[in-house]
């Protein structure tokens, strides 16, 4: 360890860690290359050359060109993903109002305590709806 100075670790470390950064670049962009639906096949694999045979010039020009649009799809994605999210997570709860899911009893009985407390139907009444619901 004598031989090699604190100063050339410092130096090697922060190329080392640059290089990953590099990488994590290369990655992200032929991965929006390949996830973008505004281009074409044959731009795809334009870009998809230069950003393999040219990678530090590709990856430059790619993000020059196309960086902006990059952010606007990760965003859409990001909207879509959550869009299915929610959806699935309604689905699974049932909570669409239909009366065969659990959601609709949900909803019924929300609707008679409704009703009970404005008068519009009695106790006796609001019990023997509940009980037909919860069966």
């Amino acid at each position: 360890m004598d031989d090699y100075p604190l100063l050339n670790l410092f130096w090697t470390m922060l190329w080392f860690f640059l290089w990953i950064m590099w990488l994590f670049l290369l990655f992200r962009v032929i991965m929006d290359i390949f996830r973008s639906h505004d281009l074409s096949g044959w731009a795809k694999a334009g870009w998809l050359i230069l950003a393999l045979v040219l990678p530090y010039l590709g990856v430059l020009i790619y993000v020059i060109a196309r960086g902006k649009s990059m952010g606007k799809r990760d965003v859409q994605e990001a909207k879509e993903r959550d869009a299915a999210f929610k959806a699935y997570i309604r689905d699974a709860a049932g909570t669409d109002g239909g009366s065969g899911h659990k959601g609709g009893h949900v909803d019924d009985l929300a609707k008679l305590a409704d009703l009970k407390d404005k008068g519009a139907i009695t106790e006796d009444e609001y019990q023997r709806a509940k009980s037909k619901l919860l069966v």
